[in-house]
């Protein structure tokens, strides 16, 4: 039997483990961790991190993306909902809606959607499908 402080540090480890879809990488499908995603290849679904999600300059995510923090400096055609804090680098272009607790959006970002902020955080479920509603929300997108 696990106790709390054994639960928390196997948790924590999980939380800083991190995966690289690499430069030259198509994937075809949904990624969802319960760590860290660095992206910087190209991915026809949704990415979910629990964690923090970083896109590079010519990474392309044509699907939705959901994590606890993201600083994105490549391309997603999708909507995006981040609980704490989401960073959009220069290079950054979105289209889709955005929905965050705090955005930084630097000089040269380009974004066409809306935009709603101070949303409260709630939790990220890895694992569990899209409800309908969110579904029907993808593929309009």
């Amino acid at each position: 039997m696990f106790t709390s402080k054994e639960e928390k540090k196997a948790t924590e480890e999980q939380s800083n483990t991190s995966n690289i879809i690499g430069k030259d990488t198509v994937l075809e499908g949904s990624i969802e961790s319960i760590g860290n995603i660095r992206i910087e290849g190209k991915i026809f679904g949704h990415a979910k991190a629990k964690a923090k999600l970083v896109m590079g300059t010519e990474a392309t995510v044509d699907g939705n993306v959901t994590a606890r923090t993201a600083e994105i400096a490549g391309t997603i055609k999708g909507n995006i909902e981040i609980s704490e804090l989401l960073i959009l680098k220069p290079t950054a272009v979105i289209k889709g809606d955005i929905l965050t607790n705090k955005l930084v959006v630097e000089p040269g970002a380009t974004f066409n959607g809306g935009c709603k902020m101070g949303h409260l955080a709630k939790e990220i479920e890895i694992g569990k499908p899209a409800s309908p509603a969110r579904e029907a929300a993808i593929k309009r997108a």
